[in-house]
């Protein structure tokens, strides 16, 4: 089973994985101690510029990603508005308190979430696993147990949804269907969870075997398929992630 978009690479693509990850989380961590509401909304555009100008995906794929965070950023903010506190009143009617410090301090908390979504999105469709990994191993000195481990785990989740649409229609095909309410639910989860759990068990203990046996717990002297290095677009993200945060900071302080 195979789950692909159709994208056009861009430079965003061609950065070093680690150095994006560092970088990010760096973007984080200093999001996270901004509470200026307009430091908060100048970044959120010009993450949104660089969602939609530089990823590379179709509008309408990329509106597919960001519809989820776009009811979290309404729920989360909105919760805040009606239900927070404050002194000046702006609106009141039964359980529903609007004012106005809860106002800004729900647009506050809606404009940051939207901020780290925007952030993790980018990061996940303009970076293959791969290459994450591999650059890890190369550039953070990630032992390769540890990053083929996850890499074999990733390639594995494919595998596990084929095998239960195969179950489920092997099921369908003998009419098991069971009985109703919580205990058909059970049922049903027995008959699914059992089959998966086995097939599970004997798959890991074949890929343990197979890197055992070609010595992925030694990380000494081992060559790479993919050699990822540094590049002129490391220096490019470097340096538009500057530009974006000096120039929504330093405009407000």
């Amino acid at each position: 089973m195979r789950l692909q978009l159709d994208y056009k690479e861009t430079w965003l693509h061609r950065i070093n994985p680690s150095l994006k990850l560092l970088l990010m989380l760096a973007l984080f961590m200093s999001i996270l101690f901004i509470h200026n509401l307009n430091v908060l909304i100048s970044l959120t555009f010009a993450f949104f510029l660089l969602f939609f100008a530089f990823t590379g995906y179709p509008f309408k794929s990329l509106m597919l990603f960001l519809f989820p965070f776009i009811i979290i950023f309404i729920s989360t903010s909105t919760s805040m508005i009606f239900f927070g506190n404050g002194e000046t009143t702006w609106f009141q009617w039964g359980l529903i308190h609007i004012t106005k410090e809860s106002f800004f301090r729900g647009v506050h908390i809606g404009f940051r979430a939207l901020s780290f979504a925007l952030l993790g999105i980018i990061f996940s469709i303009t970076t293959r696993p791969v290459y994450l990994f591999y650059s890890l191993m190369q550039q953070l000195k990630l032992p390769p147990k540890y990053a083929y481990s996850f890499l074999a785990g990733v390639r594995l989740i494919p595998i596990m949804i084929e095998e239960f649409q195969t179950i489920h229609h092997a099921l369908k095909v003998r009419g098991a269907t069971g009985s109703r309410g919580i205990r058909g639910l059970f049922e049903r989860m027995k008959r699914y969870a059992i089959p998966m759990l086995a097939q599970s068990i004997r798959r890991a203990q074949r890929i343990a075997v197979a890197m055992e046996a070609k010595h992925f717990s030694n990380s000494s002297n081992r060559t790479y398929y993919y050699e990822i290095g540094f590049s002129k677009y490391d220096v490019l993200f470097v340096t538009v992630i500057a530009v974006i945060f000096l120039g929504c900071l330093l405009p407000f302080q």
